[in-house]
């Protein structure tokens, strides 16, 4: 993939906590019906109206490009375990495309060590499955 690497910072987005359990929680995305369960780093916080901003990441297995389609990340409440969109960036370092999934951006690191970021180009639609262990990572503002 041309482009070097983006901002994940750039590329986060915004949720509110519907609950929280240990090092997981439950994100509701605003203006959907998502509830997407996530791993969560120790220091992620959400604010006092359980409001944050953070970066979804992922493992992506195999990684499809797909010819036509919605963006979306399936089930809408649940863990994600399968995820179609458009590329729009990608991290050499992270070896991970990031993916528009029309909520907003998830970073997906390539898992198929018969893929890699040269297989791809921004505006590419494509769809994968996501490994277990999804988490929201703090991002800087």
């Amino acid at each position: 993939m041309s482009g070097a690497a983006t901002s994940m910072a750039k590329h986060s987005i915004e949720g509110r906590v519907v609950s929280r359990a240990g090092d997981a929680v439950v994100l509701a995305i605003p203006g959907t019906d998502y509830r997407l369960h996530l791993a969560v780093e120790a220091g992620v916080a959400a604010d006092e109206r359980g409001e944050l901003r953070g970066s979804i990441e992922a493992e992506a297995k195999r990684v499809d490009v797909v010819g036509s389609g919605g963006k979306f990340v399936e089930p809408v409440i649940g863990r994600p375990r399968r995820v179609q969109g458009r590329i729009v960036g990608g991290d050499a370092r992270l070896g991970a495309i990031v993916v528009d999934a029309g909520f907003g951006p998830i970073v997906c690191r390539l898992t198929d060590l018969r893929q890699g970021l040269g297989d791809f180009s921004t505006g590419q639609l494509v769809a994968f499955d996501v490994m277990r262990g999804a988490r929201l990572v703090a991002v800087d503002h």
